[in-house]
């Protein structure tokens, strides 16, 4: 699933099915380009089992400096490759504005059971490893027999593919190069669905991402036959423009999944599924990240609010099974695709110092296709090229995580203090009252959508709850860069029999920060008013994750808290790349509800999707901080020059 906020349906029309591009040509200007220099071809093209699929084919024609062959540059994608019709023009194609003007065989094509290709359309299709029957089909058999026609029908091409997609197509660009055809060249999984249940759309740390997961659902439903996309993008009526309101109102998620969503049975299988069982299993991509002859390029955002996880588990995948395979990660400062359209100066209130998004696009991700379609000489990029936010500078290793950092762990102290210095005491705890019916929001404004500046934004309303426990540095005397997972190791005891516990990594301003300009871009308005915010004590999210206690021993089979045991809750958190610079602190947050990002834990053990009203109660949640029973947060941290 891509981008489950309202917000970010702009990026399904446009990124989603490879119809995105610089931010800087007018769509009306880069339609005029497309008109004069290409010429638009749709074919049905059929697949081993006798389905066909549409793919629409954009081939150079004039105004380019070579005359071909051209290479193909593809994006598979279930949000339609509109407009449909041999003489309909779309307004932006390709993946940027260089790409588009270099001249590429550009080809989107609707996967199987979506808009206009015939077949059954399958939540992340399963991958076959061992085909044995033109019935045994998959994304990966799909793309195999469409590169077959695309080479024999479509003239002066070169012979050579590369595919690229972000999110949902960034699932099928994936799967596309798992044994793949071998004219695929070049591949750009670009914040790639990899595994739904671990940080990935669908559960984080066991907790269903409920207000993403539900606004996008209500939008992307199964089809019986081909259609043709709606004139106009239908909008969900909450009834009010307070999204806590209405989730709240609901209960539980069994409500959603008949009120709302009727007969909708992706969102069904959703909440039905919430252990780690066969559905989510076999629907893992980096299991099957194997015979892959492409040279990869994956992409991520830091501040990606729906596929964090995936780039990183997918790199790691193609080098576990692919030795010496061309491998590189690329992220920046993003929110999920912001690379393919934005500028990528600011998320919020927070300024990243460039414009890392046209660096992206002009410097690392054109040079990557040119070099591996059309033989053009550049430097290889490095196994890792990442941005680091706080000192906002790009990075080179030549690993990720970066060789050179060294395993720390934040402890939490008396009195609200955070140290890599383990606690000394004999005894200590902390405590507060988790309350359902008053769960702590996600954001300090009212929203009916998952607004993208959520994952770096302030958390100093959060800080002030009675229901939150905060731990911090005394000014840091000097940078401290922290690069990689992060992992949360809680000793906690509760009232309840189930529990969440949300931790959060937070970069401190000093309370002399200057404040940036009055903001003028839209990325730069403040949501309740276009002043600018003081930006002394800021407390930046660097990252927040919850963790449902029932999953702390197995995510197949949960089990109880024992009310008044103290017991571990440990956690991995996605991949950060941080420095906390000299005079800020490090503050990590506690708290057991994220609302309503996260799903409600009724903090009794029960099925939670179906829980009563009467099940959801108070508890009394201790995290522990003494020597023999330490809570902290685990971090590698890279030395400084």
């Amino acid at each position: 699933m891509t981008l489950r906020a309202v917000a970010g349906l702009m990026v399904l029309v446009l990124a989603g099915c490879g119809i995105a591009g610089a931010q800087t040509p007018a769509p009306s200007a880069t339609e005029d380009f497309v008109k004069e220099h290409y010429a638009k071809y749709e074919f049905r093209i059929p697949m081993r089992d006798g389905v066909k699929l549409f793919a629409a084919v954009y081939v150079p024609q004039t105004g380019f400096k070579d005359a071909g062959p051209y290479p193909f540059l593809m994006t598979r994608t279930p949000y339609s490759c509109g407009p449909y019709g041999e003489d309909k023009t779309p307004t932006r194609l390709g993946v940027s504005q260089e790409l588009l003007e270099s001249g590429y065989i550009f080809v989107c094509e609707d996967v199987r059971g979506r808009y206009q290709s015939e077949g059954e359309f399958l939540e992340m299709a399963p991958h076959i490893d061992d085909k044995k029957s033109p019935k045994d089909v998959d994304p990966s058999s799909d793309m195999y027999d469409t590169v077959e026609f695309l080479l024999k029908h479509v003239p002066n091409n070169n012979g050579k593919v590369g595919i690229t997609g972000i999110s949902y197509p960034g699932y099928y660009t994936s799967a596309s190069i798992a044994d793949s055809h071998p004219a695929i060249k070049a591949a750009s999984p670009q914040a790639p669905m990899t595994d739904l249940f671990f940080n990935d759309d669908g559960y984080h740390g066991g907790a269903f991402m409920l207000a993403a997961n539900h606004g996008f659902y209500v939008s992307f439903k199964p089809q019986k036959a081909p259609v043709l996309p709606s004139a106009e993008r239908g909008t969900f009526d909450f009834g009010t423009p307070d999204g806590y309101e209405y989730y709240l109102s609901k209960g539980n998620l069994a409500t959603l999944d008949t009120e709302a969503n009727g007969t909708n049975a992706l969102f069904h299988d959703q909440v039905v599924h919430d252990t780690y069982d066969e559905y989510w299993k076999k629907r893992d991509m980096s299991r099957h990240m194997k015979s892959v002859h492409a040279a990869v390029m994956t992409v991520g955002g830091w501040f990606d609010a729906e596929d964090l996880s995936g780039p990183f588990k997918t790199f790691h995948a193609i080098d576990e099974f692919n030795p010496g395979a061309v491998n590189t990660l690329v992220v920046g400062p993003w929110t999920h695709g912001g690379w393919s359209i934005w500028d990528g100066d600011q998320l919020g209130d927070v300024h990243f110092g460039s414009k890392t998004g046209v660096f992206f696009r002009k410097e690392i991700q054109f040079p990557f296709f040119e070099m591996y379609l059309k033989d053009k000489k550049s430097e290889p990029l490095p196994k890792a090229y990442v941005f680091e936010t706080g000192s906002n500078v790009w990075k080179k290793y030549a690993a990720w995580p970066p060789k050179e950092a060294s395993a720390k762990t934040l402890y939490f102290h008396k009195g609200g203090m955070l140290s890599f210095d383990p606690p000394t005491d004999k005894t200590g705890v902390d405590e507060y009252v988790s309350d359902p019916a008053h769960p702590v929001p996600f954001v300090n404004f009212t929203t009916d959508t998952v607004p993208q500046r959520y994952m770096d934004d302030d958390q100093r309303f959060a800080a002030r709850r009675s229901d939150v426990l905060v731990y911090e540095t005394e000014p840091l005397k000097e940078d401290v860069t922290i690069a990689g997972p992060v992992k949360p190791m809680l000793k906690i005891a509760s009232t309840g029999t189930d529990s969440d516990f949300v931790v959060k990594l937070i970069d401190v301003y000093p309370n002399d920060f200057p404040n940036p300009p009055a903001p003028g871009a839209p990325m730069g308005k403040r949501i309740l008013g276009a002043a600018p915010i003081l930006m002394g004590g800021y407390q930046q999210l660097v990252r927040g994750e919850p963790m449902r206690a029932k999953f702390r021993d197995s995510w197949e089979k949960p089990t109880a808290l024992v009310p008044g045991k103290v017991t571990n809750v440990n956690a991995e958190m996605p991949d950060v790349n941080h420095t906390f610079r000299a005079g800020h602190r490090i503050m990590v947050q506690v708290q057991s509800s994220w609302f309503p990002l996260v799903d409600r834990n009724p903090q009794t053990f029960t099925d939670i999707p179906y829980a009563k009203p009467d099940q959801f109660v108070k508890a009394t949640e201790s995290v522990y901080r003494s020597a023999s029973e330490a809570s902290g947060v685990g971090v590698l941290v890279v030395p400084q020059p």
